[in-house]
């Protein structure tokens, strides 16, 4: 049995996973996401480390950028095979990779038309990384697989999908590899859940898995109580109104922003908040919603009833769908209103233009609810920059700046050792994978204290043979 794993994403960083498992003739990429840190990006404009035609599948555990946003660019350059991943992962997928071709065809002719004004020269081509057709194309490569049936996804490798509580359809992934008459089990986590989130079901534990890599994206800290979403958010949002302002949620489409909906809904109906016009710009989030709508099998018990009772947190009172541009432009005279618009980490997207409105008017606030990578403009302005760079401008920041960390969907340092140590035999070794060099560092000495199982902090391109 010799089987090999290259660590090609989301090593010593978080953004752009991707790990090709080989056995014999058989190669499996799992994830092929996007990288979005600053610094990071070139690797997006690289050629792949293989041939794509070479590789017989690629498993997917969820929807986000930094999981599935270079399958186009696979799919172009001659990747064949299925993408297999969940029902509802599938649909999202779509969407979302559709959203970022549009946003980077959009941003290539843009920053085309700019840098000729400005006679400058750009380190990459004034084309996009991909095109909406090359997404149209990678969507027919998606192969559906329902939670808990086995797949043969190439010649001895069988995949499993199982819930990972992370965001609407994502999923853990054990990979078993069979050579020889014997077989090993990879476990790979995806971005791990947490428990008792609002509208999705908890992660899935395990038994056993001879190898296992976990994401670390939070291995560094614990997280505050959850009770403290619902009292951050109502302290912002009333601080805000009060003073005649509005709150701009940078949000991810996927998931968070059906979490804020959530919880808006319910200061709500508990008449924590006041009244006020709510817009989800983002088409990409409206789609996505309408994609929970379609799937309410894997909702958790207490949506289900929300649902029953007509309470859906998808209704919320004062909200407004905002499609259109002109729609989106008219947002432009609100006051006293709440804002989500996407990106999460105010890397494109409508978010942008609702910053260079509102960032500069003291009343306003900038209201985050996730993680913002290194090198992002969201990571930027919340580490305190005095201005920053948004369509090539300067404008100072002087609205308020709010952090709600508890929406988090990923699991905390003990939240993921608890998911580990569910395991009840020891695995022949643990990969930790998706976090930052120093987060991930700082969870690998954690796991040393906790167990005797060998850990290890690959870096990018790391090789290693399974035995």
């Amino acid at each position: 049995m010799r089987i090999k794993l290259t660590f090609l994403g989301a090593a010593r960083n978080v953004t752009g996973s991707r790990f090709l498992v080989e056995a014999g003739r058989s190669r499996v990429l799992v994830e092929c996401g996007l990288y979005q840190e600053r610094d990071l990006r070139d690797r997006n404009w690289e050629a792949f480390p293989f041939p794509p035609g070479s590789i017989d599948a690629v498993l997917l555990t969820h929807a986000h950028l930094d999981h599935c946003g270079l399958l186009p660019k696979l799919v172009r350059e001659g990747f064949r095979g299925k993408v297999y991943c969940t029902p509802a992962t599938a649909e999202i997928a779509r969407i979302i990779l559709l959203d970022s071709a549009h946003i980077q065809e959009e941003d290539a002719a843009y920053k085309r038309k700019r840098h000729r004004r400005q006679k400058r020269k750009s380190p990459h081509p004034y084309e996009p990384l991909y095109t909406t057709e090359d997404a149209e194309k990678c969507s027919g490569h998606f192969a559906r697989v329902g939670y808990g049936k086995p797949v043969e996804v190439t010649e001895g490798m069988t995949a499993v999908f199982h819930d990972a509580g992370h965001v609407f359809g994502s999923s853990m992934i054990t990979l078993r590899v069979d050579r020889d008459g014997d077989s090993r089990t990879i476990l790979f986590s995806g971005d791990v859940g947490r428990k008792d989130q609002p509208i999705i079901e908890d992660p899935t534990t395990f038994d056993r898995a001879d190898y296992v890599l976990i994401e670390s994206t939070y291995g560094d800290r614990d997280h505050q109580a959850t009770e403290s979403v619902t009292e951050g958010l109502a302290e912002a949002v009333n601080m805000t109104l009060q003073a005649g302002g509005n709150v701009v949620i940078p949000c991810f489409a996927l998931e968070r922003s059906q979490h804020v909906l959530y919880y808006l809904n319910e200061l709500l109906l508990t008449k924590r908040i006041p009244a006020a016009p709510i817009f989800l710009d983002s088409p990409m989030a409206i789609r996505i919603t309408e994609v929970f709508k379609k799937h309410p099998e894997l909702f958790d018990e207490e949506m289900s009833e929300r649902i029953a009772q007509e309470l859906s947190p998808f209704d919320v009172p004062g909200l407004h769908m905002t499609r259109s541009v002109d729609e989106s432009k008219a947002i432009n005279n609100a006051r006293g209103a709440i804002i989500i618009a996407g990106s999460g980490m105010c890397t494109g997207g409508r978010v942008k233009h609702h910053l260079v409105n509102n960032i500069t008017r003291p009343e306003n606030t900038i209201l985050f609810v996730g993680y913002q990578a290194i090198g992002t403009l969201g990571r930027q302005i919340v580490d305190g920059a005095r201005e920053v760079r948004i369509h090539g401008e300067m404008h100072p920041v002087r609205a308020k700046v709010v952090r709600v960390h508890g929406f988090s969907a990923h699991a905390d340092r003990n939240e993921l050792w608890g998911w580990l140590g569910s395991l009840k035999s020891p695995p022949r070794g643990v990969f930790v994978v998706h976090g930052e060099a120093d987060a991930a560092e700082a969870f690998g000495q954690f796991l040393g204290g906790k167990c005797d199982w060998p850990v290890t902090v690959p870096a990018y391109r790391d090789e290693v043979t399974l035995a």
